[in-house]
């Protein structure tokens, strides 16, 4: 069971908005879109009977249903969702800490690995020339295919950066991986560093 917490305040106050809902409102989703990435949003929306909800986890432990959406499980981790009233109607907040880097424990995916490394190690130091290296799949369990954006792209250096920078530092912290894969378009070069 995650543990996001949604406060007493909170609760009464999406039980509220979910009474006035069609009838074909079901309960709450919640998700983080861009997950892992600086960009990262925690979303609450109304989950209507027609959503696909296989990839969610559902608790019923609240006065309505909360579903969790799976893939966003280690980065709602901690989360707190809360309400509070005052005269314009009041605000509803949700902290979620892990939103932009998730915690990942012993028995992580390899996928959660290469992101927490990238987000945490990797794109802080591309941030000072404004790039950003994400991931975009595994390939044969042992190879990261990584998409380059901002400054990265189009970048005259970025051979340098992903050999002796991103590859070297994936492989080391992560004995498993094999190899790394670009598939940026470099001929892009609008927003590149070095041009």
């Amino acid at each position: 069971m995650s543990s996001i917490e949604i406060t007493k305040s909170a609760e009464s106050y999406l039980l509220e908005l979910l009474e006035k809902q069609e009838s074909d409102t079901i309960g709450v989703k919640v998700f983080v879109s861009e997950p892992g990435s600086p960009r990262a949003e925690t979303c609450i929306a109304y989950c209507k009977d027609d959503d696909d909800i296989s990839e969610y986890e559902i608790r019923e432990d609240l006065s309505f249903k909360l579903f969790l959406e799976k893939k966003s499980l280690s980065f709602i981790e901690g989360a707190k969702v809360d309400y509070s009233p005052d005269k314009f109607g009041g605000t509803l907040t949700i902290k979620a800490p892990n939103a932009k880097v998730p915690s990942i424990g012993e028995d992580a995916s390899l996928e959660e690995r290469v992101n927490y490394l990238l987000y945490t190690e990797i794109n802080p130091s591309l941030a000072s020339h404004g790039g950003e290296v994400s991931l975009v799949e595994i390939t044969n369990e042992e190879t990261a295919v990584l998409q380059f954006g901002g400054g990265c792209q189009g970048c005259g250096m970025v051979d340098v950066t992903l050999k002796q920078g991103v590859e070297k530092t994936l492989i080391e912290e992560i004995p498993e991986l094999k190899g790394i894969a670009d598939v940026t378009d470099h001929s892009y070069k609008e927003n590149a560093y070095y041009k």
